[in-house]
């Protein structure tokens, strides 16, 4: 699959704004990777607690964002019809390293491989680079339900 754009994730995910952490695919292999890209924006609603006067894009929303792609590489490997596709949930996070903060104008680069799937259940290792500096690092796990 090469670049999606938003209206294709929509039809491939469940979530809704603002809950949508990614704006654009620029590559994904079926069953092995994808690249994904989530423009922050100062217009983000966490922005207002998350800090007033200084903000900062919250550890678990990076995380999100990589279970969103990791998702969403699962459901466009898929064989089944999208109206009868399955839900991935996050189903657990381990080593997660958040090394630099992301702020408001930064582009995150979302960088997820499957490492292994057996019986609805994904492996992931990823990571988010902003300017090529990798800012978070993660292992996830999915669960397919529905």
């Amino acid at each position: 699959m090469n670049e999606v754009l938003i209206d294709e994730i929509l039809n491939l995910m469940p979530h809704r704004y603002p809950f949508v952490l990614i704006d654009r695919v620029t590559s994904c292999v079926s069953g092995q990777s994808i690249h994904a890209i989530k423009n922050v924006s100062i217009n983000e609603p966490y922005f207002m607690g998350h800090f007033p006067n200084k903000p900062v894009v919250p550890g678990v929303l990076i995380i999100e964002s990589m279970a969103q792609a990791a998702g969403i590489l699962m459901l466009a490997s898929s064989q089944q019809p999208s109206d009868e596709q399955a839900l991935y949930l996050l189903a657990g996070v381990d080593r997660a390293r958040f090394k630099q903060m992301v702020l408001p104008g930064d582009q995150m680069h979302l960088h997820l491989n499957l490492d292994k799937e057996r019986q609805g259940i994904a492996l992931f290792s990823g990571e988010v680079k902003v300017l090529n500096e990798v800012v978070c690092s993660a292992s996830l796990l999915l669960a397919k339900r529905g």
